[in-house]
């Protein structure tokens, strides 16, 4: 059991409350993908709604990973349907765009760029990809960094920030961009274990905001405090996902069971 883990449950031992609309923001149909020979994603049926958030779980190779970048056409699925806020995922570069303002992503590593400071890295795409002007953007900017607890760093470059800090600027940059979802994937696997509260604590307060949230990570007391829904996957395949309480105390699936075993 992780320290995290255990900080997670003492200090938010109730399951934060959510306003989940009917209105569906992310719709998977049957989607399939491969890897030359390797099927990654198999049968993938999904339905997620406006201010619902999501926890996906399971071993490394299952394709929590792989999932969640196909919702942002950072990888393309072979088979199926994916409709992202309305919009279908294809080949039409237009529609590509328009999921992709819609759509933050937060990463392992931070993405972030060296040669810019932070206030520039957070400001880049709001003007270049919505047109906001620099003033607006920079004042834009700084409520972000207030809202992850570092606007004193604005200044500074990636270098000299932590990997905490570095893991909140990357959320406040997608944030920057006034996306409808948010997709994490596993974004404090490359972190210190002294690192991963601070950036699960941020992640908890944009949760408690309605955001709708999907969430690849091994934290279970995070996916306890903040999901409405856990989906656990092994091997390509949904394998059992239910709310929290029943999850975690009551898996039906022998294989979501030996799973928690391991981890908890």
């Amino acid at each position: 059991m992780s320290n995290s883990k255990t900080q997670q449950d003492q200090n938010t031992p109730d399951k934060l409350s959510s306003a989940i609309s009917s209105e569906i923001m992310i719709e998977l149909g049957t989607v399939n993908k491969w890897y030359g020979a390797f099927h990654v994603l198999k049968d993938i049926n999904l339905v997620v709604h406006k201010g619902e958030r999501i926890v996906v779980c399971g071993p490394s190779g299952s394709g929590k990973s792989t999932l969640i970048r196909c919702i942002n056409h950072l990888e393309e699925h072979q088979e199926g349907s994916i409709v992202v806020d309305g919009i279908t995922l294809d080949k039409n570069l237009k529609n590509l765009d328009h999921i992709r303002t819609e759509v933050g992503m937060v990463f392992q590593s931070f993405n972030l760029f060296p040669h810019l400071t932070i206030l520039e890295n957070l400001t880049l795409g709001p003007i270049w990809v919505r047109k906001m002007p620099k003033a607006e953007a920079n004042a834009n900017a700084m409520k972000y960094l207030e809202r992850v607890k570092i606007p004193d760093q604005a200044d500074k470059f990636p270098g000299q920030l932590s990997g905490g800090q570095q893991q909140r600027v990357a959320i406040a940059r997608s944030l920057c961009m006034n996306p409808k979802i948010m997709l994490f994937d596993e974004p404090t696997s490359a972190l210190d274990p002294e690192m991963i509260k601070e950036v699960l604590d941020v992640m908890v307060e944009l949760a408690d905001t309605g955001m709708t949230m999907i969430v690849v990570t091994h934290e279970m007391g995070f996916a306890k405090t903040i999901a409405d829904r856990v989906i656990f996957m092994d091997q390509g395949d949904i394998v059992e996902e239910n709310e929290p309480n029943e999850f975690f105390g009551n898996p039906q699936h022998e294989r979501t069971q030996l799973f928690l075993s391991q981890i908890l």
